[in-house]
């Protein structure tokens, strides 16, 4: 059983506790002393872990631990940058004797896998257009087995199991709304967008089966998942003979949904249905991150700042 979670940490707290291990290295700072760099993470969110300041002889014992372990650790909560931070003073591995429930350390969609793709397939399967349909279903059931636990970011909105599934069902759910008011929208389009739009993002980033991702792969940090996207979309549509207009305009949702080049998009959106898609994607990866900020907030209180939202402290209202 954890001794206490990281949305409950305060600054200045001292603090003996268990977290899983996201990603670790053994750096040199400006001192030319070695420490060690964890990120750290439980059901509950994540936080940054400095040990200061390492022996020689500690190091060989520090190497041992990987992504993916569970350690206990003792350190004092700091603040750094307006974020918290843990400085660690000691650390070991845990073992079968430390008796702790897995679930307790894995961030998780809040349905089950299975649900939120049997919805996203029934979507897929209800959409008219012969090709689209095809299309979409093709691609489900082909990356059905990675979908059940891939995380749609290493970090920020829905880096937790299933996160990918998540953003896309609730991205589903606002376009169909949005074709009810908009109705010039071609809602085949848009729903055939919003299902691939991030699909090669289980190529971009690396994910254990718990959906934690120590960060992005060799594929990803080179050409990103907009243009793997592109890519294996071409590779799909020319196996189904699909039309050049309706392959290209897939192409451009799919390569136009970061709106800017900072983001990574080449080209902002050409027509309606990719400018919706935008927005979609932004509205739901904002209200995502606005959640985890007030659930981590005491009510009345405000949110450490976050730098997905412009580094904004978000308000938890007492209501």
């Amino acid at each position: 059983m954890k001794d206490c979670f990281i949305s409950n940490l305060k600054t200045n707290d001292e603090i003996t506790s268990y977290f899983m291990v996201k990603s670790v290295a053994l750096k040199v700072g400006s001192n030319r002393k070695t420490y060690l760099d964890l990120l750290l993470c439980d059901s509950s969110g994540e936080i940054n872990g400095k040990k200061w300041d390492i022996a020689d002889e500690e190091i060989p014992g520090l190497e041992r631990i990987k992504e993916g372990n569970i350690i206990k650790v003792r350190a004092l909560v700091t603040e750094w940058n307006s974020m918290k931070q843990l400085r660690i003073s000691r650390i070991r591995l845990t073992g079968a004797e430390d008796n702790l429930d897995i679930s307790d350390f894995v961030k998780a969609a809040p349905e089950k896998p299975e649900d939120m793709y049997g919805y996203i397939l029934g979507k897929a399967n209800s959409i008219a257009d012969s090709q689209l349909r095809s299309l979409c279903v093709k691609v489900l059931e082909e990356h059905k087995d990675k979908l059940m636990y891939y995380p749609a970011a290493a970090k920020n909105h829905h880096a937790e199991m299933a996160g990918l599934l998540w953003h896309v069902k609730r991205m589903l759910m606002l376009g169909e709304k949005a074709c009810e008011v908009y109705t010039n929208l071609d809602k085949d389009l848009l729903m055939t967008g919003v299902i691939l739009h991030d699909i090669e993002k289980m190529t971009e980033i690396m994910s254990n089966e718990l959906g934690i991702s120590p960060g992005y792969s060799f594929e990803g940090k080179m050409l990103g998942h907009l243009v793997l996207g592109v890519r294996e979309l071409e590779k799909y549509c020319t196996e189904m003979g699909m039309d050049d207009e309706k392959r290209i305009m897939l192409e451009h949702m799919i390569i136009s949904h970061h709106y800017q080049p900072d983001f990574g998009s080449p080209i902002r959106p050409l027509f309606p249905e990719a400018e919706m898609l935008h927005y979609l994607d932004m509205i739901d990866a904002k209200m995502f991150d606005m959640e985890e900020a007030v659930n981590k907030a005491e009510p009345g209180d405000f949110s450490d700042r976050v730098w997905t939202l412009d580094n904004r402290t978000i308000y938890h209202r007492k209501g």
